[in-house]
């Protein structure tokens, strides 16, 4: 057993047991590195990961490969979930070298952490133009040994390229333009891929940030184009092999470019932002299926991924008993065999073959539809969707019962933050109960279990131990977490959260020259102070951020907030609309600060029938840029200041640019107010 039996991370005690001496990143690694003038081997990977299982299998359990490692390198393992700031710089590094990145991520560093040599996964034998991983150890052994002067050179160009590669411009624009969206929406409408939907050829991954930009483009300038792409993208992925057709929940992405073979791993940082376009879209365009998505998925989590606790775990693999996907795939004959007379409807309905399309089975999609159905096998369309739904249910009994692929039961606090979000918009606009309280309990966890004495967060959670420094992305997402709840329930508590987090992301993130670094203040050094600013998979702590900081200023007035989003908005503003796909929680907060937020206070008790009537009309339609307080004259949320009820009444008060209309204590007329002023 090596030092990561003492680990809590899953994926990390999984190697516990290699015969390879790893060491997890800290002092003692690097002092040993130091001591015995050896080169670091840097392995990150992560629980779900596919060909981190792989290599571990042909190289970290093979007893001769552990032996070379153990002999010429101190070996360190990282789970990049855990420490996203190692794997945001080590990733810059590989992509500098190779042209490309992924996982495994494997990395020769000095002893004091210069990257001087990295790819991604390498065979134990020669394969497909790539050498053996025992080649490249004894290479880089060599290397260190008879050519160290280069070595460290190299090292050091490497060090100073990413240096270079991670820092913005300190200048950009001297305004914001509206321009820079209608540029944006052109650029994406030129790269849409108008067959198969989404943007990208095989693999090809969801876009939620790009598609919530979309939404808000079409909800203020009205073009059609932008919900066009939003609602064929939705349709094609909902109907695709990349969702769980029988347990709701999104795979991670698609192999191919038309939706249908997904990597199966999912992801609770995926799952969350879909919840949440999904809500958005069913919300501008009552399409009911885009509803059943939402609670499909949200459903999903509360069976399959939340803790005891009240927080929510990272990730579901994609293996199980040893094979990719074998949890989710059918031969014909089981369905067969499960459905009888109802299985030639489902089989036209899902794509079901005696070939199959996987490896011999079947992935489940949606091919068919209702009514072709119907009239086909002389039904109802009713009768269609009962015995679909009965099909349905019978096969996922079925499946609970196989072994169900590995769980990363670790709880980081920002992906928590993410779906704490999804769950109080869905609470607040599908009216569940259900959702309302786990959206509660994951934000008592995150405040009780989540950060330190002195307020401050951490990153990573399991079996009751919290630990590790939070980053950007956790204060931002978090606090986005929190003001979701506070719109929801109006536990004025939570506005407080929000408001705190954001403080302490001023206080110990900032750049000067503009934006926030990754790491706070006093966090480890390392060999450099990352500062993320491209949306990849989940939006950069930087974008939510600046979103957060946009939404806290219309509540609050406190013109720091608005300032330090505006001042990151400007610099990044010339790249958004050259690469909006790299871009969208960007796109989103620059539609936010350009067109202002509607603010809407309503003075009077939350839980009060005329209150209630006042809310559901705010909530009755899409409305991405306004901002709601409700409560009395002495809630801490600035923007209820001053505003009071009319002849005992809940009131409402709606600011836009600067101007207050007049009070309403009428529900009908609000309606009519935000009808006639879209926000």
């Amino acid at each position: 057993m090596n030092k990561l039996a003492s680990e809590s991370s899953p994926y990390l005690l999984k190697h516990a047991h290699n015969p390879v001496d790893w060491f997890p990143w800290g002092p003692e690694a690097l002092t040993k590195a130091r001591a015995e003038d050896k080169p670091i081997f840097l392995s990150i990977g992560y629980a779900s990961c596919h060909w981190c299982s792989v290599m571990e299998r042909e190289s970290f359990e093979d007893p001769t490969t552990a032996a070379l490692m153990n002999e010429h390198f101190v070996n360190v393992k990282v789970d990049r979930e855990e420490r996203p700031d190692l794997d945001s710089i080590y990733m810059d590094a590989v992509v500098s070298m190779t042209g490309h990145g992924g996982w495994p991520m494997s990395v020769f560093l000095t002893p004091d952490g210069q990257p001087f040599y990295g790819g991604t996964y390498f065979p134990p034998r020669r394969r497909g133009g790539m050498p053996a991983f025992t080649e490249i150890l004894n290479g880089v052994h060599d290397a260190w040994i008879n050519r160290r002067e280069a070595v460290l050179k190299g090292g050091a160009d490497i060090l100073d390229h990413i240096r270079q590669s991670d820092a913005i411009a300190s200048v950009g624009s001297d305004v914001l333009t509206p321009d820079t969206l209608t540029k944006a929406v052109e650029a994406l409408w030129s790269q849409f891929d108008w067959r198969d939907a989404g943007w990208g050829n095989a693999p090809k991954f969801p876009q939620p940030m790009v598609m919530e930009f979309l939404l808000r483009h079409h909800h203020r300038a009205g073009d059609p184009l932008a919900l066009e792409m939003v609602a064929k993208t939705l349709d094609a992925m909902m109907r695709g092999g990349i969702y769980d057709q029988l347990g709701g929940g999104f795979h991670r992405y698609s192999t191919d470019a038309f939706w249908l073979v997904p990597h199966f791993e999912k992801m609770l940082y995926d799952n969350s932002q879909l919840a949440r376009l999904y809500l958005h879209a069913w919300q501008a365009t009552r399409t009911p299926d885009y509803r059943r998505c939402v609670e499909e998925i949200l459903d999903y989590i509360l069976r399959e991924m939340t803790d005891v606790s009240g927080g929510f775990h990272s990730t579901q693999d994609a293996d199980s008993e040893g094979e990719e996907g074998k949890f989710f795939v059918w031969g014909e004959a089981e369905i067969d065999s499960l459905l009888g007379d109802d299985a030639a409807l489902f089989k036209a309905m899902c794509g079901v073959s005696r070939d199959g399309n996987f490896e011999g089975k079947n992935i489940l999609s949606v091919v068919g539809d209702v009514e072709s159905l119907a009239r086909k096998h002389t039904l109802s369309a009713a009768e269609v969707e009962s015995k679909l739904a009965a099909s349905r249910t019978k096969l996922f009994e079925a499946r609970e019962k196989r072994i169900h692929p590995g769980l990363d039961d670790k709880v980081l606090s920002g992906w928590n933050g993410l779906m704490l979000a999804a769950f109080a918009e869905a609470a607040r606009f599908l009216n569940r109960d259900d959702y309302r309280s786990a959206a509660v309990a994951s934000a008592e966890f995150l405040w009780r279990e989540m950060r330190t004495s002195e307020g401050r967060l951490f990153r990573s959670w399991r079996k009751g131990e919290a630990k590790l420094n939070g980053y950007l992305e956790d204060y931002a997402a978090v606090a986005e977490g929190m003001l979701a709840l506070y719109e929801t329930t109006f536990d004025a508590r939570w506005f407080s959260a929000a408001r705190a987090l954001a403080d302490a992301l001023l206080a110990h993130f900032a750049d000067p020259r503009g934006g926030f670094f990754d790491t706070s203040d006093d966090h480890e050094s390392l060999v450099f102070r990352p500062k993320s600013m491209q949306d990849n998979a989940a939006p950069s702590g930087n974008s939510l951020a600046a979103t957060v900081l946009l939404k806290l200023a219309a509540l609050t007035g406190d013109g720091r907030y608005a300032d330090a989003a505006e001042k990151i908005l400007r610099q990044i503003q010339p790249i958004l609309s050259r690469y909006p796909t790299g871009f969208g929680q960007w796109l989103c907060a620059l539609s936010f600060a350009l067109g202002g937020a509607k603010e809407i206070a309503i003075a009077g008790a939350v839980d009060s029938d005329d209150t209630q009537a006042m809310l559901d009309e705010v909530w009755s339609a899409f409305r991405p840029f306004q901002v709601t307080a409700v409560g009395g004259a002495d809630s801490p949320v600035p923007l209820l200041r001053d505003r009071k009820q009319l002849d005992g009444k809940a009131t409402a008060y709606v600011c836009e640019h600067f101007v207050c209309l007049a009070p309403t204590t009428d529900a009908n007329q609000l309606k009519q107010t935000l009808k006639e002023r879209s926000g």
